[in-house]
Order: C-alpha cells, then structure tokens, then sequence
C-alpha cells in the first residue's frame, strides 16, 4: 500500500479491482481542508480514462510488476510481436499500449514490457529514437518569420516537426516522451 502522494505518472495502480495506468498527478493542499491527490488514471483492459481524487491519508494498492526487456519484431493486427531478450520467447502487445509512438517505432527496438500475473500492462520506451528523414520540403531562403519548422516524414511513417535546415535523407534524434525533434545526428 502507498500514499497518493507518491503517485507518478506511469505507476500502475489497482483501484476497484481494476488496474489503471496513472497518466497525471498532481498534490493539491488547499488553504482550508485536507491535502488531497487529483490523477488521471488509465484502465489498462478497458483503455477508458477515469478522473480520481485521494485524501492525502487514504491508502492505495500498488501492484508488483514483472519487468522484461524486449525487442520488438513486428506488427500482427492489433498486437505487436516481441521477443524476450533473455529466452527468446514472444509475447502479443496490445497496440493500444503504444498507441502514441507506433508511428516512431521500428523492428529491433528494445522496451521495458511490463507483466501481471504474466499479462502484459505496461511498456517504456527508450527515451530516444534515431529515425531518417524520407520526405521533407526544402526550406524557402529567408522564411524565418516567428518560428522557423517545417513538418517532415520519417522512415517509419511518423510525422514531426523540425527546423527548416532538416534536409531529407537526414538522420534525427527523437524524444519519445512528447515527440519531439531533438538535434540532427551526423553518422
């Protein structure tokens, strides 16, 4: 059992029997009353998101998470096939768990999946992908009026966008945590 207090973005949680993914956090402590916890917690079978407050003095059932690095091989339907790293045995993702990056993964790439009672509920990615740029428009001289981007086409279908200076055939650095260009990396 935890406090509310030390819930963080990521933690997986049971709640009514139910486990939830928690997307947002925050503690609140008002001038009059007691402290509170508000989040954001994801149902990891339902996928529906569900708005939760806790008293700072409530207790919460934390769940002990089985972690297994993992490479990912290729995408079946509404599942991705990986593989342990450590047995060679392969396991069906739920694409849902990885809705927001599928457009930046590619085959290789090495997750943390996380299991309960030998389900997969959880995945991190890496923090960063290194991905090449297949489509991008050439910048127009002197189109540095505000914000000088330009959205571009990655080798895995992804769109971002980058500075203008990003030519296609380019290799970028990805931040998987909020999609965004990190710098241009020379190889």
């Amino acid at each position: 059992m935890i406090n509310p207090i030390d819930l963080r973005k990521g933690m997986v949680i049971k709640v009514d029997g139910d486990l939830y993914t928690v997307t947002f956090s925050q503690f609140v402590n008002p001038g009059k009353g007691s402290a509170f916890v508000r989040t954001k917690l994801k149902n990891i079978k339902k996928g529906n998101v569900i708005e939760r407050t806790f008293k700072s003095s409530e207790k919460i059932e934390d769940v002990e998470l089985d972690k297994r690095s993992m490479s990912y091989l290729y995408r079946e339907g509404d599942h991705l096939v990986m593989m342990d790293k450590n047995d060679y045995e392969q396991f069906n993702i739920p694409v849902a768990l990885l809705e927001d990056i599928l457009d930046f993964i590619k085959e290789e790439m090495v997750f943390d999946v996380f299991f309960y009672e030998n389900q997969p509920v959880s995945v991190s990615p890496p923090t960063f992908v290194e991905l090449q740029v297949t489509y991008a428009e050439e910048g127009v001289k002197g189109d540095t009026v505000g914000t000088a981007w330009k959205k571009v086409q990655v080798e895995t279908g992804g769109e971002i966008l980058v500075p203008i200076h990003i030519r296609q055939g380019d290799i970028i650095k990805i931040d998987l945590r909020d999609l965004s260009f990190v710098e241009r990396v020379n190889k």
